[in-house]
């Protein structure tokens, strides 16, 4: 059986990989088809996709968006395929959000200087090679500075909600972000949905509630999802008669153990999963 992946990121966001390599990383696996979907941004989509072509891998065009529901209450990520070449408002809609987002890494910074550790702005922007910084180029350059053994003990220590330098980030409510992607004729993708044990009954209504915005899928398997995950979240789609979606999430080293196409080793998306969203598009006319 064939692969995919239908959710994949890139140095564009949090990733290790250039989006021209997550191509190449994706061909080595032996995938068919893969959407880069980084968070918050579309910036490596046109190199992605030249890559693809020239590799003979389908690479559709995505994103992965940060977003709150019941007053902040709950977060949630919604993944948007399909997304054409001329993104209109959204593109404007991330560029505030990516200023907001320098300005959540300066409080960080200034967060973790005063807890005594010896970091600058200059140190995240080096280490970030031109892409939009954010928390895992701080936890790299604490790892660089010998402040923490690995990524992981970064985050507990200091950059996770837990940590002593933890900043919230600003994000879109989330019936914004469903129906600005939908509103683009992106299939729009409700993105691990058991990933933070939200309660059964308030994931329901919040689907409930997103669905008339234009939520079209949901992400059904994925490397954090046990068997016990999928079938919650297969049960959801279902109720709801949503589409069916699955990726590993990969990130690169940024990530360790997660590989493409096969997440920790259970994962398994076939094209018949790429075949069904692409026949709900057709039924609904949106292009492929």
């Amino acid at each position: 059986m064939s692969l995919i992946d239908l959710h994949m990121h890139s140095t564009a966001s949090d990733g290790s990989d250039c989006p021209a390599q997550l191509v190449a990383v994706a061909r080595s696996a032996g995938l068919a088809a893969i959407a880069l979907t980084d968070h918050d941004t579309i910036a490596g989509l046109d190199e992605a996709e030249t890559a693809g072509r020239d590799s003979g891998i389908t690479v559709i065009r995505g994103c992965e968006l940060s977003t709150s529901a019941e007053d902040g209450a709950l977060r949630m990520h919604i993944l948007g395929l399909w997304l054409p070449g001329d993104t209109g408002n959204l593109q404007a809609r991330l560029q505030d959000l990516r200023v907001k987002r320098d300005a959540r890494n300066e409080r960080i910074v200034a967060l973790l200087r005063g807890c005594g550790l010896d970091i600058s702005m200059e140190d995240v922007r080096a280490q970030a090679r031109g892409e939009s910084a954010g928390r895992p180029h701080i936890a790299a350059v604490l790892l660089a500075k010998g402040y923490v053994d690995t990524p992981a003990e970064a985050f507990r220590q200091y950059l996770g909600r837990q940590g002593k330098a933890y900043v919230p980030k600003e994000v879109m409510k989330a019936e914004e972000a469903v129906r600005m992607l939908a509103g683009l004729g992106a299939t729009v993708c409700l993105a691990h949905p058991m990933l933070d044990r939200p309660p059964l009954d308030r994931l329901e209504a919040l689907v409930a509630g997103l669905v008339p915005h234009g939520l079209s899928a949901v992400e059904i398997w994925h490397s954090e999802h046990s068997a016990e995950d999928t079938r919650a979240a297969l049960d959801l789609a279902r109720r709801f008669d949503l589409g069916l979606s699955g990726g590993s999430d990969y990130h690169g080293l940024n990530k360790p153990g997660i590989r493409p196409g096969v997440g920790r080793g259970n994962l398994r998306v076939g094209t018949d999963v790429l075949e069904n969203l692409v026949r709900l598009r057709r039924k609904r006319g949106l292009p492929v």
